[in-house]
């Protein structure tokens, strides 16, 4: 009896070793899709947005329009189908939105200097890694919180595209106050959720998919936490 509780207890450590090796190897996969996201959609914007010849095609006709909308669309394509593509073909997705972004996010280096560009990413890099740590130790359940967030989130993409139509800075000041508060605590809410996703054993390739989508989720947090921070620290070129 002794040896089979025994045998039982070693069973059930070796089970939690090595789904907790599994974890952070897979949190491992989403951390560097995502930063390898930020890196894509930086070098496109910033090879865009020092090219006349690339971006006044772009920013100076209708054709704007297209590039700033179509990585929302992007998002909802994305989100809907993943179940129903392979993993290869998921990574694949991911790079064309992280170019796409990269398109849509060049007129930041037309608007703001430089230095005020770095400084305003290295804030928001850390912003996202506090909350994101936090949200991965943390053993409170932030799903009441995710409702929340999400209902905010959909009050800032229709407030948004309004926006883009009014112009109004007094919308886009208090858009920029909701949404740094509301991307900082999704950031958190999508890391734990990541956990959780991992943990109901989808198997190796859903596992693989779901790295590419929780890096998504992790990716628009911060590229959006990114811009609106820009709003407060960017520096606009005179």
């Amino acid at each position: 009896m002794f040896g089979q509780q025994s045998f039982s207890r070693t069973g059930a450590a070796t089970r939690d070793a090595l789904f907790d090796e599994g974890l952070r190897q897979h949190m491992l996969r989403v951390y560097n899709y995502m930063a390898s996201g930020v890196l894509l959609t930086g070098l496109v914007a910033l090879v865009v947005g020092s090219t006349p010849a690339l971006y006044q095609p772009i920013f100076g006709t209708p054709l704007k329009w297209v590039v700033m909308l179509a990585p929302l669309a992007f998002v909802f394509f994305f989100s809907f189908r993943i179940d129903k593509i392979s993993a290869a073909t998921a990574q694949t997705l991911f790079w064309v939105f992280c170019g796409l972004m990269g398109l849509s996010l060049a007129s930041v280096f037309l608007v703001f200097t430089g230095m005020s560009i770095a400084r305003t990413f290295f804030i928001a890099a850390t912003m996202f890694g506090a909350m994101s740590l936090w949200g991965y130790t943390t053993k409170r359940d932030l799903s009441r919180m995710g409702s929340f967030l999400m209902m905010g989130l959909i009050g800032i993409v229709i407030a948004s595209l309004v926006n883009l139509f009014l112009g109004s800075t007094m919308v886009q000041f208090v858009v920029s106050v909701i949404g740094v508060v509301v991307f900082t605590g999704l950031t958190a809410w999508d890391t734990q959720n990541i956990k959780q996703q991992y943990a109901a054993h989808w198997g190796v390739e859903a596992n693989s998919k779901l790295a590419v989508l929780g890096a998504l989720s992790l990716y628009l947090n911060f590229v959006n936490l990114f811009q609106l921070l820009l709003n407060f620290t960017g520096q606009r070129e005179e």
